[in-house]
């Protein structure tokens, strides 16, 4: 069977370079956004490649009729760029593209790039992807000179419409930008009930209410918070679960600190804990980190308190790293998305849990609070934000979040209803992969003298 990516009636294509740290198969919100984009925009007739780092477990140079080009290179300009820098930048250089698409600062294919913008001929198309490091001091001087660099983009796309990064290009006196949300897969939630009895499969009460957290396995992503606060909430008895869905991130795609930061973050992470949940709390994640040796520290957290949570009558935790089609209808199964993440610019999960039709229960992290609005499908919990950015919600506060929400199932199916219809307008990647097309075919840099 000959499967053909150009639309019947699309104009005339262009050719576009995506630049991007990871893409498929490799998992994660930049990933999933750039994928969208990128094979929606071939399916209109356009020709798109994308550069990124070489991954073992690739198998194929097209995927979807998007041709990815790999270099061996890793860092930043702060920690170091290493690998073959040289041939990325005469790559991208020489491509002749109508339009570069670059997502995110921090990562070497934007930084690798700084000394050759300005002699790119083709439409610089940036995403700062939320400038998580602005706040670090290690990344001090590096945004000090990419006030500098950011002219000789022609336009940025912002997901959020008051966050770190759209405020630093302000201040630089900027405004060639667009605001673009971000969504969710019509095709994956175009339907209104699972697929599948995946409750019985899981081996979930068929009247249990059931939380939801997903992300991967890594200690800012906010499982263990979760579990926490599941483990403190009093249920009355009520039978209920937590299904906690995390990958196991690769070395490939994980930026290990170095010695110093690591040291640091330590220190920090401990000091703040015994101040937020106490001496004993405190103790008891550090144990649970010990008996978790062999496994990853999360994992091992996850495990003791979830052991805390199954002592109580009605509760369960479910731990799976589950296949997209299962996680799917997990979006749709749950009673309540909950979402605990330290560090996020513009969550996909809570556009996934709308499109599910599912309310989510957020911190404010990233522009969480902005999706909440937009989508009328979300709660926020009061957590504070620490002077590195990150947000730190308090387990006992999400815990009572929690059961507060559990105890008003109408108002949550409400907001199911609303954050659905919501993502039917203006959330699905058809939409916005439209207002990408719209951006990308923008005027034609002039080439430098």
């Amino acid at each position: 069977m000959t499967v053909s990516f150009r639309q019947a009636g699309a104009s005339a294509g262009m050719r576009f370079l995506f630049c991007c740290e990871f893409y498929h198969p490799s998992v994660g919100g930049v990933q999933e956004v750039m994928r969208q984009v990128a094979e929606r925009l071939v399916e209109r007739g356009h020709e798109v490649t994308v550069a990124t780092t070489a991954l073992p477990d690739r198998r194929t140079r097209v995927h979807n009729g998007v041709t990815i080009e790999e270099f061996a290179v890793t860092g930043n300009l702060v920690s170091g760029l290493e690998g073959e820098v040289e041939r990325y930048r005469s790559f991208v250089a020489g491509f002749g593209a109508d339009a570069v698409l670059i997502k995110a600062a921090q990562q070497w294919t934007f930084d690798a790039l700084w000394p050759v913008l300005g002699a790119l001929s083709s439409r610089k198309i940036f995403i700062p992807c939320g400038f998580s490091r602005l706040y670090d001091p290690n990344f001090a001087a590096y945004y000090e000179q990419m006030r500098n660099v950011l002219p000789q983009i022609d336009h940025f796309i912002f997901y959020a419409e008051d966050y770190r990064d759209i405020a630093f290009v302000r201040q630089a006196g900027l405004r060639n930008f667009s605001i673009v949300p971000n969504g969710a897969c019509e095709r994956e939630f175009g339907d209104d009930k699972p697929r599948s009895d995946l409750r019985a499969r899981l081996g979930v009460d068929a009247n249990a209410f059931v939380f939801l957290s997903v992300g991967s396995l890594t200690s800012i992503k906010g499982h263990t918070e979760t579990v926490e606060a599941f483990a403190r909430m009093d249920t009355g008895g009520v039978p209920s679960t937590l299904i906690i869905n995390g990958n196991k991130p690769s070395l490939a795609t994980t930026r290990q600190p170095g010695r110093w930061q690591l040291a640091v973050q330590l220190g920090r992470h401990l000091v703040r804990n015994v101040r937020e949940r106490g001496l004993r709390s405190t103790a008891r994640r550090v144990w649970a980190r010990l008996e978790g040796r062999g496994a990853s520290d999360v994992e091992g957290q996850i495990r003791y308190w979830s052991q805390i949570a199954t002592s109580q009558l009605g509760k369960q935790v479910v731990l799976v790293d589950l296949p997209r089609s299962d996680l799917v209808d997990a979006y749709r199964t749950a009673d309540l998305f909950v979402f605990a993440s330290n560090i996020e610019y513009s969550p996909l999960v809570l556009y996934e849990a709308a499109a599910a039709g599912t309310p989510f229960l957020s911190v404010p992290v990233g522009n969480a609070e902005e999706i909440a609005r937009r989508t009328g499908a979300g709660l926020i919990c009061p957590a504070p934000i620490d002077e590195w950015g990150f947000t730190r919600v308090a387990p006992a506060e999400l815990a009572v979040a929690m059961q507060r929400a559990m105890e008003d199932r109408a108002k949550l199916k409400e907001m199911g209803r609303r954050g659905r219809a919501a993502w039917r307008a203006h959330f699905t990647w058809q939409r916005i992969s439209e207002q990408y097309e719209e951006i990308l075919r923008g005027p034609r840099a002039a080439p430098n003298a």
